[in-house]
């Protein structure tokens, strides 16, 4: 097949009920130099992969069906797909709709206009929950002090960008990906516009607190030591109020003044200082932890299987 000119990457979990339309609306996009649809089905427990088979044999346009052995998370299942896509430029959307086609047309067109390595699409009314909206906002300003990112661009999971990208993005086979930070180490040939966000067709969200704190964690541990610099910073606050305490109390005692210190007020000062030391230690570990697993060659993501359709919509 030519390489056609962009590739729609949709990573899948439990999409059943709504991968079908999401795939129709971009089959009937007019794309000049071609598109094509790259489907992952990251571990989905409901019917998405019969569906997904249904898809690929009706296409109309190139289409690619990807299954993993099992659920590795969205970051993952996007990289799986930037492996199999071969147009000029990949944009990657949800499963859901919250997405329209037609604005991701929007962002290729911005990317070829302008030139740049990648588009994000920023919101102007994020239609999700409002404790994602708050973890959202909490991400990107995190990452503003974290990752080497003009202060308060907005990074979100709607993008666009080269071939050239996504060949040195998906180079990195950690078990811990986080796409934005990966990107940042690439390029800083980054725009962004404001798109559309729909409501979501069916279902709930996958993300669940649990999985945005260990998306968090992929984007702070994984791409900076700014947490151990902290970590550092807030020992030796610590070290310098101890000091501090140390000093009124000879002075106290020397004075022969000041209440008697007690039970309560040992085992506060306790408390913190245990506390601070095991919040350290666990930043640690969770450092070491990770180089741990990498060392160990945990797969970023197992295929289990690929199906291509042919230009003509046919197996």
């Amino acid at each position: 097949m030519a390489a056609p000119a962009l590739s729609f990457v949709i990573p899948l979990y439990n999409s059943a009920d709504t991968v079908r339309s999401v795939v129709r609306t971009i089959e009937q996009l007019a794309i000049e130099g071609g598109h094509e649809i790259i489907l992952v089905n990251d571990g989905s427990r409901d019917a998405t992969a019969q569906v997904c088979r249904e898809l690929v044999r009706e296409s109309r346009v190139p289409m690619v069906y990807v299954e993993h052995a099992r659920n590795y998370g969205e970051h993952n299942a996007v990289l799986t797909g930037w492996r199999h896509a071969r147009g000029a430029h990949v944009v990657n959307l949800d499963d859901d709709g919250q997405n329209p086609p037609a604005e991701a047309v929007r962002l290729w067109q911005q990317a070829r206009a302008s030139g740049l390595d990648v588009i994000f699409g920023h919101y102007a009314d994020k239609r999700h929950s409002w404790w994602r909206n708050l973890g959202s906002r909490f991400t990107n300003r995190m990452t503003d002090w974290a990752l080497d990112k003009p202060p308060g661009f907005y990074l979100s999971s709607f993008r666009c960008v080269t071939a050239f990208v996504a060949r040195e993005v998906t180079a990195h086979t950690s078990p811990f990906p986080y796409i934005d930070g990966l990107i940042l180490q690439v390029t800083q040939r980054i725009g962004s516009i404001e798109v559309r966000h729909e409501p979501r067709q069916a279902g709930a969200s996958g993300y669940t607190l649990r999985r945005l704190v260990r998306l968090w964690l992929s984007a702070w541990v994984n791409f900076s030591v700014l947490p151990l610099r902290v970590a550092t910073g807030l020992g030796l606050l610590m070290a310098f109020a101890g000091m501090i305490g140390f000093g009124w109390v000879l002075w106290l005692r020397y004075t022969n003044q000041g209440p008697n210190f007690g039970w309560g007020s040992l085992m506060v000062a306790l408390l913190v200082f245990s506390g601070t030391q095991l919040v350290m230690l666990g930043l640690i570990g969770e450092y070491i932890g990770r180089m741990f697993i990498a060392i160990n060659q945990r797969p970023q993501s197992v295929v289990r299987e690929v199906i291509t359709s042919r230009e003509d919509g046919k197996l």
